[in-house]
């Protein structure tokens, strides 16, 4: 079968058992305990630990879907057999409609009826000090037909939560063989009976609590570019028709490492640019950067047989938008061309210098990224014997050295406004331009609650973008603005800028400071207020508009910096509106 088979025969096979179909959520998390959305199962944790009700919102106790994924922990190994960092899973889920036998009997069902393929052998939790042997899993597979069942401990079939805490059980894995005799892991189900206390790492440590979950639940992962390997009888994933229209793109010349890694860096550049996220050295965009850069060095260096990255590109759009209708080629081209752009004035200065180092230490490997934009991945690939001794681990510490520096530093520059200054959110070089995108910031906070106004509470910001040109603000909504919209949108801002209302603040416990109805996107203990899913420190600072908190038109967690009051503004016009996901907008303001 080929991938689009595959997937609709996955959906068709859950959904006429009473499954709903759930689209993909987005590679954006909710979750603020992850980076990315890394697997099915992210979108439904509310449903196994009751806070929501999956019959209410489904009309259904048990759905499917294939999930786009995204898992950043893999980036350094892509180019081997198997590793990647966008990937798509099949799952079915049910929230207290079924348990083992149904979730094992249909998955069986599904490969060997559907499929048709040979299971080689499953796995079964053997037990811990905490947790009993899997034996009704045992009997189940035994009832099957299936004779290989191996038994594995707490660090190979007891799935922990994806992110800091969640539901976590005993799983079940399928193995199948793909062309070249190898077994490999096809299916994972987990049956969720506990709500652990902690991380992965916490639960196999045996620092985690373990507590029984009210609804028991299935959560199953599928991985669709494995399951192609097995179903296409190819030895690699990258063998499958999920790469080769974008391998076959590449010169043949090239060692099939490079051309791995551009495929693989090709899909989920389209994917997360599609998603609105934005090269930066911070999180998301860090990641993204990451990946740009290292196929740019790649093209950059391949002087002999030239490829055009924008057209693997184009074809990761063309292959994926059938399924995925979000993946928009003219956002991915455009904004690839804008960071090729920006690297390649250094990149060559960059190679050069890396070129003169006897010894790649921490220290110059990350001077090489600071002063030329040189992904870590490329120094270690250039880098060869000079470069054996550094890791990732190290490069990342001296990184983190260096942003502990960089904000004391914005601190003390900017009274205290460091760490916003420091999300990459406003962009100024000198007092002149901070003057500048501070009135840009306090208008992004009147267009957030204008859109509010004008279009519902549903709105929210999913990302900013403030340079002294302009506000780029994403927010979402699942269609386009109307003219009016538009214009009464703007009416909004400006009545309020006219109006010289004040701009102030109050720090109050983040408990508390939630109670006010202030806007926040996090609930967790940690970062900046900068509108990009990030975290919230103990005392948050709330800046409101208006003359009184429980009056005001507009009130966000932020950390500043902000006019005092908004006739310092000046007239604000919407200079753009477009879509940049499925069910994300995004408009550009100016202050005139």
């Amino acid at each position: 079968m080929n991938s689009s088979e595959i997937r609709k025969n996955f959906l068709d096979y859950f959904n006429k058992r009473g499954h709903a179909v759930v689209p993909s959520s987005s590679l954006i998390p909710d979750d603020p305990s992850v980076l990315l959305t890394t697997a099915g199962m992210q979108q439904f944790k509310k449903y196994y630990t009751g806070e929501a009700d999956a019959l209410k919102d489904f009309c259904s106790k048990s759905t499917a879907s294939i999930q786009k994924s995204f898992r950043t922990s893999d980036i350094d190994e892509v180019g081997d057999e198997s590793h990647l960092t966008f990937f798509e899973m099949l799952g079915n889920f049910s929230f207290g409609g079924y348990f083992k036998r149904e979730a094992i009997t249909y998955a069986h069902e599904f490969i060997t009826k559907v499929m048709q393929l040979p299971i080689s052998y499953v796995t079964v939790f053997e037990g811990s000090a905490t947790v009993p042997k899997d034996e009704e899993s045992r009997a189940i597979w035994q009832e099957l037909g299936i004779v290989d069942i191996r038994e594995e401990g707490m660090d190979d079939v007891f799935w922990g939560p994806t992110g800091t805490s969640g539901p976590c059980g005993p799983t079940a894995e399928i193995y199948c063989k793909n062309a070249s005799g190898k077994d490999i892991e096809v299916w994972n189900i987990v049956f969720n009976q506990f709500m652990c206390s902690g991380s992965r790492e916490e639960l196999l440590s045996g620092n985690a609590t373990l507590s029984p979950l009210d609804i028991f639940g299935i959560d199953t992962g599928m991985g669709l570019e494995r399951l192609a390997m097995i179903s296409q009888s190819t030895k690699t994933i990258f063998e499958t028709d999920l790469f080769s229209p974008l391998m076959d793109l590449l010169p043949q010349s090239m060692d099939v490492r490079t051309k791995r890694i551009i495929a693989d860096h090709a899909r989920g550049t389209a994917f997360l640019l599609s998603e609105g996220v934005q090269p930066s050295n911070k999180e998301r965009g860090y990641v993204l950067r990451r990946l740009l850069r290292r196929i740019i060095v790649h093209e950059y260096l391949a002087h002999e047989t030239p490829f055009p990255l924008e057209n693997i590109l184009s074809a990761a759009v063309r292959e994926y938008r059938g399924f995925y209708p979000e993946l928009n080629e003219q956002t991915v081209l455009k904004e690839f061309a804008t960071e090729k752009e920006k690297f390649l004035k250094t990149l060559k200065n960059g190679l050069k210098e890396l070129q003169k180092l006897e010894n790649l230490t921490p220290q110059n490997a990350f001077k090489l990224y600071e002063s030329y934009g040189l992904p870590f991945e490329i120094i270690k690939e250039i880098g060869g014997d000079r470069a054996a001794s550094l890791s990732r681990a190290s490069f990342d510490e001296e990184f983190k050295k260096h942003q502990e520096i960089s904000r004391a530093g914005l601190e003390k520059k900017f009274g205290g406004h460091g760490l916003l200054l420091d999300t990459g959110e406003l962009k100024a070089k000198d007092e002149q331009e901070l003057k500048i995108v501070t009135r840009l910031h306090t208008a992004t906070h009147l267009l957030q609650q204008a859109l509010r106004t004008v279009l519902g509470e549903a709105v929210s910001q999913k990302g900013s973008d403030i340079t002294v040109e302009r506000t780029r603000f994403d927010f979402s909504f699942d269609r386009k603005l109307m003219p009016e919209e538009i214009q009464e949108v703007e009416q909004v801002i400006n009545d309020i800028i006219q109006k010289d209302l004040p701009v102030q603040k109050v720090e109050l416990p983040i408990d508390e400071a939630k109670k006010t109805g202030a806007l926040y996107f996090f609930s967790a203990k940690g970062g900046s207020a900068s509108g990009g899913k990030e975290k919230y420190p103990d005392h948050v600072n709330i800046y409101f508009v208006g003359n009184s908190l429980e009056e005001a038109f507009s009130k966000e967690f932020c950390g500043g910096p902000h006019v005092t009051r908004t006739g310092e503004i000046g007239k604000v016009k919407i200079a753009k509106e477009e879509a940049v996901a499925a069910g994300i907008r995004r408009i550009r303001a100016v202050v005139e």
